[in-house]
Formats: structure tokens, sequence, C-alpha cells
């Protein structure tokens, strides 16, 4: 094999970038920037859900969702109202306690809530990515996110406070299509430059344009975290594969251990980027201890503490530094 000469870019090397660049970028995309205006969209044009429309029926308030479905059913419909999945089975007893409870409620709510129904043996491939460890699992999901979950078999008022609190703390009761006509806020003109820059793989112009809109609005409801998204997948970039052989070669350099996090975290690894900054912490003290920690907290804001696994390693560093 012919060497490559010195000075000029080594094809395996850019190619690897470039499709590194390629994932991260969609990575994005699925924490909302590109996909979540997309799902906003659709949305919009779908009928608002009713508790009087027949099962089944478009807009309808109780649904079954299967695998090929839940992209409309549940992540686009969570952007008009929240979504409610009741996760069961038919072998399951306690389901069979919940669920006309559910039913029940959401046709009391009148449209202001969906409850999207999942048999886990006909779709193991939701019950898996849902993380689901038990049924009846209930999990709301708002604007393509999961925000709250139990399980096990409850009480009807239980239920009942449940879904109301959801439903305050999202919508506040309102119901889409039930005000006075007026079309739904359009989508902020001023995302297209990032979500363009995203598509191409230029992590670091979606950066200047997430920046810029903060630069003249601190508080955009999308910019702040695709910002913190897209500065964490550059330095991923920006790290490469290589951080983790080098951070394993020297497990006392917390910065390397941060560069290797966000490799990880930049890759769909989470609990991995979690675990290796929670390890430091544990093995750490002093100034280095801090910067593990400070850079793991970071991490938890890109992931959103909607997340299981960011509550799940927030406990587990509350164990480490105390």
């Amino acid at each position: 094999m012919q060497p490559t000469r010195p000075g000029r870019p080594d094809p395996r090397a850019q190619a690897q970038q470039a499709q590194l660049a390629a994932s991260l970028a969609g990575a994005v995309d699925l924490a909302a920037v590109k996909a979540r205006s997309e799902a906003a969209a659709r949305a919009q044009a779908a009928p608002p859900p009713s508790a009087a429309a027949p099962a089944g029926a478009p807009g309808t308030a109780i649904v079954d969702v299967t695998e090929e479905t839940f992209q409309t059913e549940v992540l686009d419909r969570s952007f008009q109202v929240p979504v409610v999945l009741d996760l069961w089975a038919e072998w399951c007893g306690p389901c069979k306690q919940l669920s006309p409870v559910l039913e029940r409620l959401a046709a009391e709510g009148g449209g202001s809530w969906v409850l999207a129904k999942v048999d886990v043996d006909a779709n193991p491939a939701l019950a898996q990515g849902l993380r689901v460890q038990g049924i009846p699992a209930v999990k709301a999901v708002w604007q393509g996110q999961l925000v709250a979950e139990f399980t096990g078999a409850i009480p009807e008022d239980q239920a009942r406070q449940f879904v109301t609190e959801l439903v305050r703390a999202t919508t506040g009761g309102a119901i889409p299509g039930a005000g006075d006509g007026s079309p739904a806020e359009a989508e902020d003109p001023r995302l297209d430059a990032a979500e363009a820059a995203l598509e191409r793989g230029d992590l670091t112009a979606a950066e200047a344009a997430y920046q810029a809109i903060l630069d003249a609005e601190p508080d955009h409801p999308v910019a702040g975290l695709a910002l913190r998204q897209v500065q964490l997948f550059r330095r991923a970039d920006e790290a490469g594969p290589d951080a983790l052989a080098a951070a394993d070669a020297a497990p006392d350099d917390v910065a390397a251990q941060a560069r290797a996090a966000d490799f990880l975290l930049g890759t769909g690894d989470v609990e991995g980027a979690f675990d290796r900054l929670l390890d430091v912490v544990r093995r750490t003290a002093g100034d280095d201890r801090d910067q593990a920690r400070r850079h793991l907290v970071e991490l938890f804001g890109v992931v959103g503490d909607q997340d299981p696994r960011v509550a799940a390693a927030r406990r587990q560093l509350t164990l480490a530094l105390y």
C-alpha cells in the first residue's frame, strides 16, 4: 500500500470525518432541531384531537399505536397536545385494571390530551426504544420528548392527578382549533439557516446561526438547546474516535476524559459518556473533580432533564460527591 504523501490529507481520515459530521448532524435533527419544526408543521395540518371522533378516525383522543404509526400518532401529535402512552399486553392483569381508567379519563379530557395504546408484544421495538422495564407502563410525551412517566397500576384519583398536572404544565388545557380560529404561530424563519447548515454537516455555521438568534433573543425557545447540542457535536467531531484511546492511555487527564465523553455522547452513547465522567469524579479530588463535575453537568443540559438517563446519572453524581 502506497503511503500518504506528507502534508496531503488522508482520504480515509477525510471520509471518516465526513461520516462522523453527517451522523452528528443527524443526531442534532433527532434532538428536535429540523425534525421538531417538521413535526410541528405536520401536527398543525392534522385535525385536532377529539373525544367525539370514532375510534381509529383521524384526530381521535384514543388511538392504538404501532411501530409504523408511532411518528404520526405520538411524536407529531405531541406538538398539538400531550400524548400519554399506555404500554400494555393481553396477558397483563394490572394492565386490564389501568387501561379502562385511562380511556375514561381521555374521553373526559375532550381532546386536551391523547391516549396512545401500545401492545408491547406486538411492537417489541417500541417497547425496547422506550426502555420499558415492566407493564403497565405509562409515559407522557410533549413536543417530541418524554416528560413524565410511571409504572404499575395506580388508583383512578392518582391517574387523574397525573393527566391533570400534565395538561396544566404543557397546554394549560387549551385544545388545538378550539380558539378564535387564528392560525398557529409560524415557525421561526431564522432557524432555516441553522437547519440548512446541519443538513450539509457544517456544524460551525450552524453554531454561528443559533448564536445570532440568541444574541437577538436570549430566551428563544429552540435556539438555546440547539446551540448547546451543536457545540457538543462540534467538540465531538474535533475529538474524533482517537479521543477514546487517548483517554484510556491517560486516565488521570481530566481534559482527555472530557473529550472522550464528548465523542461518546456525540455518537449516541449517552450512558458511556456519563459513566466516564462519573468515574473521574469518583477517583479525583479538588480542581480535577470539579472540572469533571462541571463538564458532566453541561452534558446533562445537552441531553435534557426529561431523559431518565440524566436522572439516574444525577443520582450517581450526588453519591459520588457526598
